[in-house]
This record gives C-alpha cells, sequence and structure tokens, in this order.
C-alpha cells in the first residue's frame, strides 16, 4: 500500500467499502490514517457514515461540513500536501463516475506532487447496472480518468450482490475482472471476499472485507 491511495468506481461498486477497510487495516497495523470523503455526489454511502469509528480507532477524517445531512453541498477543501507528509497513508474516497471524479480533478495538481507514491484504484462490480460488461467498465474507467486528470494503476474486483453475495458469485467474475485487465493494462491487484465467505484455496490475491457500508434504513 502506497502513502496516498485514490479509490473510485461506479455507483454501488463497493468502493467506498474497500476504503473504510483500507483505513482499519492501516490503523490495526499501528499506521496513521486520514481518509478524505471526496464523495460529494452520493448521499447514502458515506464514509462519514463512520466518524465515532473512525474516531475510535484514531483515523481521521475529512468530509464536506454539512455530510450526513439534508444540507449536503457539493464542497469540501482539504490540504493534500499537509496531510500526504503528516499522516502514513491517506485514503481519498472518490465520488461515483465521472461526476464524481470532477472534484479529485481540482487537486490533480497538488497529487502530481507525490506521483511515485499514488495508487489509483478503479473498483468493478460486475452486478451493477451499466458496468455489467467489460467495454461498459472500461469506457467509464476512462471517462473517470478523463475527469479527474489521473490515471489508474490498479483494478479491485468487488463484484457482489450484497447480503446475497456468495463465493460463486464472486469467482464467477474473475473473467469479467480479467477482460477489463486487458482491455486497460492494469493488474488485477485485489478481488475482494466479505468476511463470513470461505476464500478458495489458493487465491492469491484474496481481500478480506467487513462490510461496515449500511444501508439508507438500517442507519
Amino acid at each position: 500500500m502506497k502513502k496516498i491511495t485514490i479509490v473510485t468506481g461506479h455507483y454501488g461498486s463497493g468502493k467506498t467499502t474497500f476504503s473504510v477497510n483500507l483505513a482499519v487495516k492501516a490503523a490495526h497495523e499501528g499506521k496513521s490514517a486520514a481518509i478524505v470523503d471526496l464523495d460529494i455526489v452520493n448521499p447514502y454511502f458515506r464514509t462519514a457514515d463512520f466518524r465515532k469509528m473512525f474516531s475510535e480507532k484514531g483515523i481521521k477524517l475529512i468530509a464536506p461540513d454539512f455530510a450526513n445531512s439534508n444540507l449536503d453541498i457539493p464542497s469540501i477543501q482539504f490540504d493534500v500536501e499537509q496531510l500526504a507528509v503528516t499522516e502514513d497513508c491517506l485514503i481519498i474516497d472518490v465520488g461515483g463516475d465521472d461526476a464524481g471524479a470532477v472534484a479529485l480533478g481540482r487537486y490533480a495538481d497538488a497529487l502530481a506532487a507525490f506521483s511515485d507514491d499514488i495508487d489509483l484504484f478503479y473498483v468493478i462490480n460486475q452486478r451493477r447496472c451499466f458496468t455489467s460488461t467489460a467495454e461498459e467498465t472500461v469506457e467509464l474507467m476512462y471517462e473517470i480518468e478523463a475527469a479527474s486528470r489521473m490515471k489508474h494503476t490498479a483494478i479491485i474486483n468487488n463484484t457482489n450482490l450484497g447480503d446475497e453475495t456468495a463465493v460463486d458469485i464472486i469467482e464467477g467474475s474473475r473473467d469479467f475482472a480479467k477482460e477489463v485487465s486487458e482491455k486497460t493494462g492494469l493488474p488485477v491487484l485485489y478481488t475482494v471476499y466479505p468476511v463470513g465467505i470461505d476464500i478458495p484455496d489458493g487465491c492469491t490475491d484474496a481481500f478480506e472485507a467487513e462490510m461496515y457500508v449500511k444501508k439508507p434504513w438500517e442507519i
């Protein structure tokens, strides 16, 4: 894991779940971690929902002032340089699609100073509308890159069906992820397995994740 990890993806791909797990894992390893909730598009599945847990684990959260209220505004300010210097890990959870990536584009010049220590992950979920084929998924990835003015470095296969996710759904998505990898030239770094699902023997790319994100009606 590099010093700065930026996480993008389609709405509902699970990028926030992945981002939160990255921050928690870093904290468990004794690293100082900060997570920026740059998702100013989606009003529900926000890293800002986890303020209490982050506080207990010593994870710094930077989020819009009015996150988690009906007064949300599409505005957030944070000091990339300061966070990159003072924290062991900086994780940026970007809003879905190219519209959300525009917010990241505002920080492209500042982030360029740390280009050798940045990973830009593209989270994919074959079971979501508009990203069910490799062609759709790749097209969206390039739209995000154009809006953010940054290039992805790896793919995270987070194919799932929420509470109905089973190992066959995850394993069945591997050909899809491989095709996306071949079309983009990017490696599939991780395949995400929710905690409680047995990871197949011989699996070398498994990323075990707690499902911290709650549905709006569960909050």
